[in-house]
């Protein structure tokens, strides 16, 4: 790899990790070919870019970003994986590969700037992601004025009802 293909890929790498919500750093030492193309089509799905690099060309890419505390930490064996728009996603990624492969481990992350170890990356994969939490709300501001329209609705039935039984009452009179 000639000098100009190393500064075409720490670019590459700055504008990702630039663009980037969350970065995640795992092992993938001892992964065969299939297991690393399935969790590159589990990253894809999810929106998350996944790339192994070198070390000393990620510690470049990543400083002046967010990110930049992870490259003190990076050493062996080291893939990064970027999310944009869901965080969560990709720790929920991460974290279900983790537990199925028996060689692929998650390492260490940044969130915004904020340095996460593996217990936090596993935390983060447990909270709902961005369409859970965008359905949830959405069903919590629906509840108000269904309940309030439900509410109405009962008082006329009963309105109605207070009116039939009077008409029986003065009908059987």
């Amino acid at each position: 790899m000639n000098r100009q293909e190393k500064a075409q890929i720490i670019e590459q790498l700055h504008e990702k990790a630039a663009k980037a919500s969350i970065a995640a750093v795992s092992d993938f030492k001892g992964m065969t070919v299939e297991e690393m193309t399935q969790l590159r089509a589990k990253c894809f799905e999810a929106g998350v870019d996944f790339q192994v690099v070198k070390n000393t060309l990620a510690r470049l890419a990543l400083n002046d970003t967010d990110h930049g505390s992870l490259g003190e930490h990076l050493k062996d064996n080291c893939a990064i994986a970027f999310g944009y728009e869901d965080p969560v996603a990709l720790a929920k990624v991460l974290a279900d590969f983790d537990k199925t492969s028996k060689v692929f481990n998650m390492k260490f992350g940044s969130l915004e700037g904020k340095y996460l170890d593996t217990d936090g990356l596993k935390e983060l994969s447990k909270m709902p992601s961005k369409p859970e939490l965008l359905s949830s709300v959405l069903g919590t501001m629906q509840a108000v004025p269904r309940n309030f329209v439900s509410l109405f609705a009962n008082l006329q039935r009963k309105f109605l009802y207070a009116l039939v039984a009077i008409k029986d009452q003065k009908d059987a009179a």
